[in-house]
């Protein structure tokens, strides 16, 4: 099956002798218990699609929607697997969801020692996004969460712009002040919205990537230079990569 194109694979997949062929094999063993938790840990799965809960209960695990059907849990996210033209993805909260509750994070997040902005998405782009960070701070942290405390939305922009770059020595931005850094978002707070993740096979060699999309931005200005407009990219790349702290200015 593996060299199969994506929607022929999928089709073979969905046939009843191949599906039962697969299921029917065992897991085998794994490297490590952690590695184990990965691919097994039903109990702390779900489902990535809408409508989408970003802090769902424990009834929606695919463990829990399993049993309730009274379905195999590997029969059952093999089968949700193959929906959607074999797109569908599971979200997997690794760590600080074992309650299932966003409180633990929301007392990070409002720590007076906490950095916010830290990615892994470079390292596991196949199975993380972490470019959708700030739009989810700003929409479920600050003005859609409705199962615990929200975060007010001034010191939230504050800790992902003046105390991020001042915690990393970026002090030639962070806040909009003469001779800083034109780096402006202009968003429209009310629409603000996420699309689900998604799937790209656009890297070398056609690697895979996790890509979010996002709406609301009405502008985004870098160094003065506009690369968003309506949501769109303009083309426009006026970043350059630095090394080491920058001078505030004069």
């Amino acid at each position: 099956l593996e060299h199969l194109p994506h929607d022929e694979r999928v089709e073979r997949m969905k046939q009843p002798d191949v599906r039962a062929a697969i299921l029917a094999e065992p897991n085998g063993r794994y490297r490590s218990e952690a590695l184990q938790y990965q691919h097994e840990a039903f109990g702390n799965m779900f489902k990535l699609c809408e409508p989408f809960e970003w802090e769902p209960d424990q009834s929606q695990t695919m463990e829990a929607l399993a049993a309730a059907t009274g379905v195999d849990v590997e029969a059952y996210v093999y089968d949700y697997m193959l929906e959607n033209g074999g797109r569908n993805l599971i979200l997997f909260p690794y760590t600080n969801y074992c309650d299932f509750t966003m409180d633990t994070c929301h007392d990070m997040l409002s720590h007076p020692s906490s950095i916010f902005g830290l990615s892994d998405g470079g390292a596991h782009c196949g199975i993380a996004c972490d470019a959708g960070n700030n739009t989810l701070a700003l929409t479920f942290w600050t003005r859609d969460r409705a199962k615990g405390g929200r975060l007010p939305l001034g010191p939230m922009v504050r800790a992902m712009t003046r105390d991020t770059a001042e915690a990393y020595g970026l002090n030639d931005r962070g806040r909009i002040a003469p001779g800083y850094r034109a780096d402006i978002n202009v968003i429209d707070y009310d629409n603000l919205a996420m699309a689900l993740p998604e799937m790209a096979w656009d890297l070398p060699t056609g690697a895979r990537r996790v890509i979010q999309r996002a709406r609301g931005y009405v502008a985004t200005f870098v160094a003065g230079v506009q690369t968003i407009e309506r949501d769109e990219l303009t083309g426009a790349l006026p970043g350059k990569l630095i090394r080491g702290a920058q001078s505030a200015p004069a």
